[in-house]
Protein backbone atom coordinates (compact mmCIF):
# COMPACT_ATOMS: atom_id res chain seq x y z
CA UNK A 1 0.00 0.00 0.00
CA UNK A 2 1.37 3.43 -0.92
CA UNK A 3 1.81 6.50 1.25
CA UNK A 4 -1.62 8.01 1.96
CA UNK A 5 -0.30 11.23 3.49
CA UNK A 6 -1.28 14.06 1.09
CA UNK A 7 1.95 16.04 1.61
CA UNK A 8 4.02 12.97 0.78
CA UNK A 9 1.87 12.24 -2.27
CA UNK A 10 2.06 15.81 -3.60
CA UNK A 11 5.80 16.22 -3.03
CA UNK A 12 6.63 12.59 -3.92
CA UNK A 13 8.56 12.10 -0.67
CA UNK A 14 8.52 9.43 2.03
CA UNK A 15 8.18 11.56 5.16
CA UNK A 16 6.21 14.83 5.46
CA UNK A 17 9.13 17.04 6.45
CA UNK A 18 10.36 20.13 4.59
CA UNK A 19 13.69 21.72 5.50
CA UNK A 20 13.19 25.49 5.62
CA UNK A 21 15.14 27.49 2.98
CA UNK A 22 17.22 29.63 5.35
CA UNK A 23 19.21 32.59 4.00
CA UNK A 24 22.89 31.70 3.41
CA UNK A 25 22.62 28.54 5.50
CA UNK A 26 21.62 25.95 2.93
CA UNK A 27 23.64 24.29 0.21
CA UNK A 28 23.51 21.23 -2.02
CA UNK A 29 24.99 19.01 0.70
CA UNK A 30 22.29 19.83 3.27
CA UNK A 31 19.44 19.74 0.75
CA UNK A 32 20.51 16.38 -0.67
CA UNK A 33 20.93 14.94 2.83
CA UNK A 34 17.37 15.92 3.78
CA UNK A 35 15.93 14.56 0.54
CA UNK A 36 17.92 11.34 0.82
CA UNK A 37 16.52 10.93 4.35
CA UNK A 38 12.98 10.98 2.94
CA UNK A 39 12.07 14.64 3.43
CA UNK A 40 12.25 17.59 1.06
CA UNK A 41 15.43 19.64 1.07
CA UNK A 42 15.09 23.24 -0.13
CA UNK A 43 17.77 25.62 -1.42
CA UNK A 44 17.46 29.07 0.11
CA UNK A 45 18.72 32.48 -1.07
CA UNK A 46 22.54 32.55 -1.46
CA UNK A 47 22.66 28.75 -1.06
CA UNK A 48 26.26 27.56 -0.97
CA UNK A 49 27.66 31.10 -1.22
CA UNK A 50 29.99 33.14 0.98
CA UNK A 51 29.61 36.53 -0.72
CA UNK A 52 26.91 38.65 -2.34
CA UNK A 53 26.50 38.42 -6.13
CA UNK A 54 27.37 41.45 -8.22
CA UNK A 55 23.89 41.48 -9.81
CA UNK A 56 20.69 39.46 -10.23
CA UNK A 57 22.06 37.59 -13.25
CA UNK A 58 24.94 36.26 -11.19
CA UNK A 59 22.53 35.48 -8.33
CA UNK A 60 20.42 33.30 -10.63
CA UNK A 61 23.40 31.56 -12.23
CA UNK A 62 24.87 30.78 -8.81
CA UNK A 63 21.57 29.14 -7.92
CA UNK A 64 21.65 27.16 -11.18
CA UNK A 65 25.05 25.72 -10.22
CA UNK A 66 23.84 24.82 -6.74
CA UNK A 67 20.75 23.11 -8.21
CA UNK A 68 23.02 21.09 -10.48
CA UNK A 69 25.11 20.06 -7.46
CA UNK A 70 21.96 18.81 -5.71
CA UNK A 71 21.10 16.69 -8.77
CA UNK A 72 24.58 15.13 -8.62
CA UNK A 73 24.02 14.15 -4.98
CA UNK A 74 20.43 12.87 -5.10
CA UNK A 75 17.80 11.76 -7.57
CA UNK A 76 15.04 12.48 -5.06
CA UNK A 77 12.75 15.55 -5.13
CA UNK A 78 14.01 18.86 -3.76
CA UNK A 79 12.91 22.47 -3.85
CA UNK A 80 14.05 26.04 -4.23
CA UNK A 81 12.92 29.14 -2.36
CA UNK A 82 11.19 31.80 -4.46
CA UNK A 83 11.22 35.27 -2.87
CA UNK A 84 9.73 38.61 -3.85
CA UNK A 85 12.55 40.84 -2.62
CA UNK A 86 15.67 42.80 -3.54
CA UNK A 87 16.20 46.12 -5.30
CA UNK A 88 14.57 44.85 -8.51
CA UNK A 89 12.17 42.15 -7.28
CA UNK A 90 10.43 41.62 -10.63
CA UNK A 91 13.70 41.18 -12.51
CA UNK A 92 15.14 38.94 -9.82
CA UNK A 93 11.98 36.81 -9.81
CA UNK A 94 11.95 36.46 -13.61
CA UNK A 95 15.58 35.35 -13.69
CA UNK A 96 15.11 32.85 -10.85
CA UNK A 97 11.97 31.36 -12.39
CA UNK A 98 13.84 30.91 -15.68
CA UNK A 99 16.46 28.85 -13.84
CA UNK A 100 13.78 26.81 -12.05
CA UNK A 101 12.08 25.95 -15.34
CA UNK A 102 15.26 25.23 -17.28
CA UNK A 103 16.67 23.03 -14.51
CA UNK A 104 13.29 21.33 -13.97
CA UNK A 105 13.22 21.91 -10.22
CA UNK A 106 10.15 19.96 -9.02
CA UNK A 107 9.09 22.13 -6.05
CA UNK A 108 9.04 25.87 -5.30
CA UNK A 109 8.59 27.23 -1.79
CA UNK A 110 7.09 30.68 -2.38
CA UNK A 111 7.63 33.05 0.56
CA UNK A 112 6.22 36.55 1.11
CA UNK A 113 6.46 38.90 4.09
CA UNK A 114 3.77 41.32 2.84
CA UNK A 115 -0.01 41.05 2.91
CA UNK A 116 -0.23 40.62 -0.85
CA UNK A 117 -0.65 37.12 -2.27
CA UNK A 118 1.71 36.09 -5.08
CA UNK A 119 -1.13 34.79 -7.23
CA UNK A 120 0.64 35.44 -10.57
CA UNK A 121 3.78 33.63 -9.41
CA UNK A 122 1.76 30.64 -8.21
CA UNK A 123 -0.09 30.45 -11.53
CA UNK A 124 3.13 30.75 -13.54
CA UNK A 125 4.84 27.99 -11.54
CA UNK A 126 1.83 25.71 -11.90
CA UNK A 127 1.68 26.37 -15.65
CA UNK A 128 5.26 25.07 -15.84
CA UNK A 129 4.47 21.93 -13.83
CA UNK A 130 6.13 23.05 -10.59
CA UNK A 131 4.57 22.03 -7.26
CA UNK A 132 3.95 25.09 -5.06
CA UNK A 133 4.37 25.21 -1.29
CA UNK A 134 3.08 28.61 -0.24
CA UNK A 135 4.31 30.33 2.90
CA UNK A 136 3.14 33.81 3.81
CA UNK A 137 5.10 34.98 6.87
CA UNK A 138 1.93 36.41 8.42
CA UNK A 139 -0.70 34.03 7.14
CA UNK A 140 -4.45 34.57 7.58
CA UNK A 141 -7.45 32.49 6.45
CA UNK A 142 -8.07 35.04 3.69
CA UNK A 143 -4.50 34.79 2.40
CA UNK A 144 -4.58 30.99 2.55
CA UNK A 145 -7.83 30.89 0.55
CA UNK A 146 -6.41 33.23 -2.12
CA UNK A 147 -3.28 31.09 -2.45
CA UNK A 148 -5.39 27.94 -2.68
CA UNK A 149 -7.58 29.50 -5.38
CA UNK A 150 -4.47 30.57 -7.34
CA UNK A 151 -3.33 26.94 -7.41
CA UNK A 152 -1.00 26.45 -4.43
CA UNK A 153 -0.62 22.77 -3.56
CA UNK A 154 0.29 23.15 0.11
CA UNK A 155 0.01 25.99 2.64
CA UNK A 156 2.49 26.55 5.48
CA UNK A 157 1.01 27.93 8.70
CA UNK A 158 3.74 29.70 10.67
CA UNK A 159 3.46 30.47 14.37
CA UNK A 160 5.42 32.93 16.49
CA UNK A 161 7.51 30.00 17.77
CA UNK A 162 9.61 30.10 14.59
CA UNK A 163 13.05 31.60 14.01
CA UNK A 164 14.09 34.09 11.34
CA UNK A 165 11.61 36.75 10.25
CA UNK A 166 8.75 36.39 12.72
CA UNK A 167 5.08 36.87 11.76
CA UNK A 168 3.28 40.11 12.53
CA UNK A 169 0.18 38.48 13.98
CA UNK A 170 1.64 37.38 17.35
CA UNK A 171 -0.25 34.07 17.10
CA UNK A 172 1.53 30.98 18.36
CA UNK A 173 1.88 27.74 16.42
CA UNK A 174 -0.75 26.02 18.58
CA UNK A 175 -3.37 28.56 17.49
CA UNK A 176 -2.44 29.41 13.90
CA UNK A 177 -2.39 25.85 12.57
CA UNK A 178 -6.05 24.88 13.23
CA UNK A 179 -7.14 28.35 12.07
CA UNK A 180 -5.53 27.80 8.66
CA UNK A 181 -6.42 24.08 8.47
CA UNK A 182 -10.09 25.00 8.87
CA UNK A 183 -9.91 27.64 6.12
CA UNK A 184 -8.64 25.57 3.15
CA UNK A 185 -9.10 22.15 1.58
CA UNK A 186 -5.48 21.65 0.52
CA UNK A 187 -3.00 20.24 3.05
CA UNK A 188 -1.38 22.51 5.63
CA UNK A 189 2.12 22.15 7.09
CA UNK A 190 3.20 23.48 10.47
CA UNK A 191 6.17 25.84 10.93
CA UNK A 192 7.43 27.14 14.26
CA UNK A 193 8.89 25.12 17.13
CA UNK A 194 8.92 21.66 15.53
CA UNK A 195 12.13 20.00 16.70
CA UNK A 196 11.29 16.61 18.21
CA UNK A 197 8.92 13.64 18.16
CA UNK A 198 6.42 15.36 20.48
CA UNK A 199 6.13 18.58 18.49
CA UNK A 200 5.92 16.63 15.22
CA UNK A 201 3.03 14.61 16.63
CA UNK A 202 1.41 17.77 18.00
CA UNK A 203 1.40 19.30 14.51
CA UNK A 204 -0.69 16.39 13.27
CA UNK A 205 -3.00 16.60 16.28
CA UNK A 206 -3.70 20.21 15.24
CA UNK A 207 -4.74 19.09 11.76
CA UNK A 208 -1.49 19.64 9.84
CA UNK A 209 -0.26 16.99 7.42
CA UNK A 210 3.44 17.77 7.62
CA UNK A 211 6.08 19.98 9.21
CA UNK A 212 8.33 22.75 7.92
CA UNK A 213 11.54 22.97 9.98
CA UNK A 214 14.39 25.48 9.94
CA UNK A 215 16.11 25.62 13.33
CA UNK A 216 16.08 21.83 13.59
CA UNK A 217 18.32 21.48 10.55
CA UNK A 218 20.67 24.32 11.55
CA UNK A 219 21.99 21.92 14.19
CA UNK A 220 22.54 19.07 11.71
CA UNK A 221 25.93 17.61 10.86
CA UNK A 222 25.48 18.63 7.21
CA UNK A 223 24.43 22.25 7.87
CA UNK A 224 26.74 25.15 6.98
CA UNK A 225 26.04 26.77 10.35
CA UNK A 226 29.25 27.84 12.13
CA UNK A 227 30.36 25.12 14.62
CA UNK A 228 30.23 27.55 17.55
CA UNK A 229 26.65 28.48 16.61
CA UNK A 230 25.64 24.81 16.50
CA UNK A 231 26.99 24.50 20.03
CA UNK A 232 25.04 27.59 21.08
CA UNK A 233 21.84 26.02 19.74
CA UNK A 234 22.49 22.78 21.62
CA UNK A 235 23.27 24.58 24.89
CA UNK A 236 20.45 27.17 24.77
CA UNK A 237 16.72 26.95 25.38
CA UNK A 238 13.68 29.10 24.70
CA UNK A 239 13.98 31.08 27.92
CA UNK A 240 17.43 32.35 26.93
CA UNK A 241 16.28 34.23 23.83
CA UNK A 242 16.50 37.95 23.10
CA UNK A 243 13.38 39.40 21.41
CA UNK A 244 13.11 42.77 19.65
CA UNK A 245 11.20 44.73 17.02
CA UNK A 246 12.66 45.05 13.52
CA UNK A 247 11.56 45.20 9.87
CA UNK A 248 9.02 43.92 8.97
CA UNK A 249 7.87 42.81 12.42
CA UNK A 250 10.02 41.03 15.03
CA UNK A 251 13.17 38.94 15.42
CA UNK A 252 14.71 36.86 18.17
CA UNK A 253 18.27 35.72 18.78
CA UNK A 254 20.34 33.64 21.11
CA UNK A 255 22.06 36.43 23.11
CA UNK A 256 25.03 38.07 21.39
CA UNK A 257 26.47 41.57 21.90
CA UNK A 258 24.53 42.75 18.83
CA UNK A 259 21.20 41.22 19.86
CA UNK A 260 21.51 42.71 23.35
CA UNK A 261 22.17 46.12 21.79
CA UNK A 262 19.04 45.68 19.66
CA UNK A 263 16.97 44.76 22.72
CA UNK A 264 18.24 47.89 24.44
CA UNK A 265 17.26 50.01 21.43
CA UNK A 266 13.81 48.41 21.51
CA UNK A 267 13.48 49.17 25.24
CA UNK A 268 14.44 52.76 24.51
CA UNK A 269 11.56 52.87 21.98
CA UNK A 270 13.79 53.44 18.96
CA UNK A 271 11.96 53.13 15.64
CA UNK A 272 11.82 49.84 13.74
CA UNK A 273 13.86 51.51 11.00
CA UNK A 274 16.60 52.51 13.45
CA UNK A 275 16.71 49.00 14.90
CA UNK A 276 16.77 47.43 11.43
CA UNK A 277 19.66 49.68 10.38
CA UNK A 278 21.66 48.59 13.42
CA UNK A 279 20.67 44.98 12.78
CA UNK A 280 21.67 44.99 9.06
CA UNK A 281 19.25 42.10 8.68
CA UNK A 282 20.65 39.44 6.35
CA UNK A 283 24.25 40.72 6.37
CA UNK A 284 24.69 40.36 10.12
CA UNK A 285 22.78 37.08 10.11
CA UNK A 286 25.38 35.73 7.68
CA UNK A 287 28.23 37.08 9.79
CA UNK A 288 26.78 35.54 12.93
CA UNK A 289 25.38 32.21 11.78
CA UNK A 290 27.52 31.28 8.77
CA UNK A 291 30.82 32.93 9.69
CA UNK A 292 30.50 32.62 13.47
CA UNK A 293 31.30 36.30 14.07
CA UNK A 294 29.25 37.01 17.17
CA UNK A 295 31.56 39.42 18.96
CA UNK A 296 31.70 43.22 18.91
CA UNK A 297 28.15 43.98 17.73
CA UNK A 298 28.63 42.04 14.49
CA UNK A 299 26.38 38.98 14.28
CA UNK A 300 23.18 37.56 15.70
CA UNK A 301 21.77 34.01 15.83
CA UNK A 302 18.11 33.82 14.91
CA UNK A 303 16.45 30.52 15.84
CA UNK A 304 13.03 29.30 16.90
CA UNK A 305 11.77 28.41 20.35
CA UNK A 306 12.13 24.73 19.53
CA UNK A 307 15.83 24.92 20.46
CA UNK A 308 14.76 23.71 23.93
CA UNK A 309 14.43 20.20 22.48
CA UNK A 310 17.69 20.15 20.47
CA UNK A 311 20.37 18.44 22.54
CA UNK A 312 22.97 17.26 20.03
CA UNK A 313 24.43 17.72 16.56
CA UNK A 314 23.19 14.85 14.40
CA UNK A 315 22.99 13.85 10.73
CA UNK A 316 19.80 14.80 8.87
CA UNK A 317 18.75 11.16 8.50
CA UNK A 318 18.92 10.61 12.26
CA UNK A 319 16.98 13.84 12.89
CA UNK A 320 14.20 12.95 10.44
CA UNK A 321 13.98 9.32 11.59
CA UNK A 322 13.70 10.54 15.18
CA UNK A 323 10.96 13.13 14.76
CA UNK A 324 8.88 10.91 12.44
CA UNK A 325 9.19 7.69 14.44
CA UNK A 326 5.43 7.61 15.11
CA UNK A 327 4.47 8.61 11.56
CA UNK A 328 2.41 6.04 9.71
CA UNK A 329 1.71 6.70 6.06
Amino acid sequence: MGNTNRVCQILKIEKPVIQGPMFWLTDAKLVAAVSEAGGLGVLGPHAGQTSLPKDDVERAERMRKEIQKVKELTSKPFGINILHSGKNPDEQLELMLKVVYEEKVPVAVVVLDSQEVAEDTIKDLKAHGVTVVYRQITVTPEIAKKAEKAGADIIVATGMDEGGTLPGHNIGTLSIVPLIVDSVKIPVMTAGGITDRRTFNAAFALGAEGVFCGTLFLSSTEARTAPKVKEMIVKSNASDMDFFRAIPYYYRSIPTPLSQKLVQMDNELKTRDDIAKAMKTMRNMKFGMLDGQIEDDVGYVTVGLGISMIHSIRPCKEIIDDITQDFKS
